[in-house]
């Protein structure tokens, strides 16, 4: 089992970058792929990017390519998205998500471990 603090989030302006960061606590953080979801409140929580635990292959929404990067750091059980070129509409409530042993998830159900969520917003 894996417990997973997200941190880094805040208000930036338009066009601006931040970087979140995903530490998780238990054994194995290697054998888990993680990923990145947002919500705005009365939306379905949405996809961003994931990063696999085998081979590192990372996949983005379409929206993300481009602006954001996702990486991870084994060796500190750590997970980043980095985003640049920020808009209003990527404020929303950032949360990552690990599920172990999978690859190319990308959708809420196929995580089963979640952080509590960091606050993103983006003034114009």
């Amino acid at each position: 089992q894996v417990q997973l603090v997200e941190s880094g989030g805040g208000l930036v302006q338009t066009g601006g970058s931040l970087t979140l960061s995903c530490v998780a606590s238990g054994p194995l953080f290697n054998t888990y792929t993680v990923g990145w979801f947002r919500q705005v409140a009365d939306k379905e929580r949405e996809f961003v990017a994931t990063i696999s635990w085998r081979t590192g292959n990372k996949v983005y929404v379409k929206s993300a390519e481009g602006r954001f990067t996702i990486s991870r750091d084994n060796a500190k059980n750590t997970v980043h998205l980095q985003m640049n070129s920020l808009k209003s509409e990527d404020t929303a409530v950032y949360y990552c998500a690990a599920v172990q042993w999978k690859t190319g998830t990308t959708t809420r159900q196929e995580y089963d471990y979640w952080g509590q969520g960091t606050q993103v917003t983006v003034s114009s």
